[in-house]
């Protein structure tokens, strides 16, 4: 998603700004996993995973495809309406639920043992810190929270976040949190109309400690 955009009226919604952003039914993205949540969950045992912002599907799917039970979230439904056509093409349906939710007012229920957010940035007014604590909260023993977010870059350093300055923001405790990711990683992405670029991104994943 791309942070900053010009002549977006005071008081726009996350549903107003993002629903028509993806209407139309076809895709804006590649529809590939960002390369960065594929590394980071290298050798991790697949299980339930709940994806936030999930945009068109592409990250949800691969999970759902490398075994694991899928929920992914966003606040367009024409967005979710995608991303299921691509789910069912690729044959990964069942492996999916998808629930549509303004983050900023409602968050899903239960626990998994992935919670993952890539690029949920928004250039509308959009509490993240605080949907990122409740992600936290949703994280069961030994779960993974994985957050991936674009590097600040200079003309977006005001509203971008490194790893570092998220992990103080969201503040968990060490005793009950363990640092696996925080910093910045590169890696090759590539547009829908399949030209790439190299892109650098802040990565957090942090595992919650397993009760004794």
């Amino acid at each position: 998603m791309r942070t900053s955009h010009h002549d977006i009226p005071a008081g726009t919604t996350s549903e107003q700004f993002w629903e028509p952003y993806y209407s139309g039914g076809s895709s804006r993205w590649s529809g590939k996993a960002n390369a960065s949540l594929v590394e980071e969950l290298e050798g991790v045992t697949p299980g339930t995973a709940l994806d936030l912002g999930c945009g068109q599907g592409g990250d949800a799917i691969w999970l759902a495809a490398a075994g694991w039970t899928v929920t992914a979230v966003d606040v367009a439904q024409s967005a979710l309406d995608v991303a299921a056509a691509l789910a069912a093409e690729a044959g990964v349906s069942g492996a999916i639920s998808w629930e549509r939710h303004d983050l900023a007012a409602t968050f899903p229920a239960g626990s998994f043992d992935l919670v993952a957010s890539t690029f949920m940035h928004s250039p509308v007014a959009f509490p993240r810190t605080q949907v990122l604590k409740a992600a936290a909260a949703a994280v069961r023993p030994g779960g993974t929270l994985l957050v991936i977010g674009h590097a600040p870059s200079p003309e977006h350093q005001h509203d971008l976040q490194t790893a570092q300055e998220l992990a103080d923001d969201l503040a968990l405790p060490a005793a009950e949190w363990q640092v696996r990711t925080c910093g910045l990683v590169d890696r090759v992405h590539t547009f829908g109309d399949g030209e790439t670029a190299e892109r650098t991104d802040a990565v957090l994943r942090l595992q919650r400690r397993s009760r004794d």
